[in-house]
């Protein structure tokens, strides 16, 4: 690579460049606009990022799971410095182009299930879910939706409706959309009962049954893995029990598969993990190497459904991102990605059970590929323990260490590092890890 794939202080973190810059974002940018790190990057690859004062960082956080494949991975810059040349919009709705069927037929062919599908594609994670809502609704003419708890959806009126967590996210931004209806997710960590698959999956048909009545509702949308939320993977079975209890009902599965697609757990989409197929699957972050592009795959049956000008939008599958988007997946394959996330796995969990061990603080490991998270608490107890969190990360963050912080109770240290990373930066990052909660 042509970024040197080590880490490198010259300065404090963040340096003085970087402090004058925070000042002047401050200025000008609403303070809504948070910031994990204020270190103001001038190039990134691999493992790595540099900043604007000449520091290189290690990266575990890849922009919350979407320069999966590295950043200005090489194939992605080549594609998209051709296609930039060429033309940059006509909007598909107007005149489309080759690029954004093949995304498409990609899509169709690459996500689970071998039945016929339909795929389109707009900007956002959010938009993606919310779209499936759409087209869920007027293939079932039905209104409900039901979510989770622990989950998270988006930003728009609809997906933070959707979405359980208050704060930030919904905090005086209401009222919110109606038809949204909440069940119980089997946390592992925090269930209080001996089997939270079959108790959670007992609780949610309940309320369904009681609350919404089955034959009213559009949609169950989730996260296979709760991304916000904490990292969590539902007990085993769940999944696939709400899947069928769709499949009985006629209500349309929808994946929430924006964090956790493309190679970021081992397989390329989490819900093979346990071999469900979902009506819908909502995509995007890992999908275009850091350009904005989504995908909606469904059910040809449902998605054919929806009238002419039902779906679209200006800026969807626009040309550099579809391009982008065909390179990101020709990487997954050409370079096994999916391989590479198992191993990153292989590599982190280990080592993070081992730290586990030596300090009480951390009550709990979990994950799957490259997609990792620790649940830190008070020794001897299940109580979050946010401050603890807050003082690893400002250790970590000062040692050249960029990680993510997540969790309903703000208590969860989440992974996501590139799949490309090399191993000697992944394993000089747990050490910086380990020094820290030392």
């Amino acid at each position: 690579m042509s970024i040197p794939q080590e880490r490198r202080l010259v300065t404090a973190i963040p340096g003085p460049k970087s402090q004058e810059l925070l000042a002047r974002k401050q200025a000008a940018v609403p303070p809504g606009i948070g910031t994990t790190l204020p270190v103001f990057v001038t190039r990134a690859g691999g493992g790595v990022i540099e900043d604007i004062d000449g520091n290189s960082l290690i990266d575990f956080g890849s922009g919350i799971a979407v320069t999966s494949v590295g950043n200005s991975a090489p194939r992605v810059v080549e594609r998209v410095q051709k296609q930039v040349a060429d033309f940059t919009h006509t909007c598909f709705m107007v005149t489309p182009y080759e690029s954004y069927v093949n995304v498409c037929e990609k899509l169709n062919e690459l996500t689970p299930g071998d039945h016929e599908k339909r795929s389109f594609l707009v900007n956002s994670g959010a938009e993606a879910v919310e779209n499936a809502v759409k087209v869920a609704r007027l293939a079932t003419g039905r209104q409900a939706v039901v979510v989770f708890d622990h989950g998270y959806h988006g930003r728009t009126l609809l997906t933070m409706t959707l979405t359980a967590k208050n704060m930030p996210y919904k905090q005086g931004f209401g009222p919110y959309a109606p038809e949204v209806y909440r069940v119980p997710l089997p946390y592992p960590f925090r269930w209080p009962g001996e089997n939270p698959a079959e108790e959670a999956y007992a609780q949610a048909v309940d309320v369904i049954e009681k609350q919404i009545g089955a034959k009213n509702v559009a949609a169950v949308v989730i996260e296979p893995i709760a991304g916000e939320g904490g990292f969590i993977e539902p007990a085993k079975g769940f999944l696939p029990r709400i899947a069928e209890f769709c499949k009985a009902n006629g209500i349309v599965f929808v994946a929430d598969e924006v964090q956790t697609g493309f190679a970021r757990t081992g397989d390329l989409f989490a819900c093979e993990d346990e071999g469900v197929v979902p009506d819908i699957i909502c995509t995007a972050k890992g999908i275009a190497g850091g350009l904005p592009l989504a995908g909606v795959t469904g059910c040809a049956e449902i998605m054919d459904k929806v009238h002419v000008g039902g779906l679209g939008g200006t800026y969807g599958g626009n040309p550099l991102a579809c391009e982008a988007a065909l390179a990101v997946l020709e990487t997954i394959e050409q370079e096994d990605l999916v391989g590479k996330a198992r191993r990153i796995g292989e590599i982190m969990l280990p080592r993070l059970k081992a730290m586990q061990e030596r300090h009480p603080v951390i009550g709990d490991v979990r994950g799957r590929g490259a997609m990792i998270a620790i649940e830190l608490v008070k020794p001897g107890t299940k109580e979050p323990n946010p401050e603890a969190l807050a003082e690893v990360v400002k250790r970590c963050h000062a040692e050249g260490l960029l990680v993510l912080t997540a969790g309903t109770y703000g208590n969860v240290l989440r992974f996501l590092p590139p799949l490309v990373m090399p191993e000697h930066l992944l394993e000089e990052g747990l050490t910086i890890l380990e020094k820290a909660f030392a």
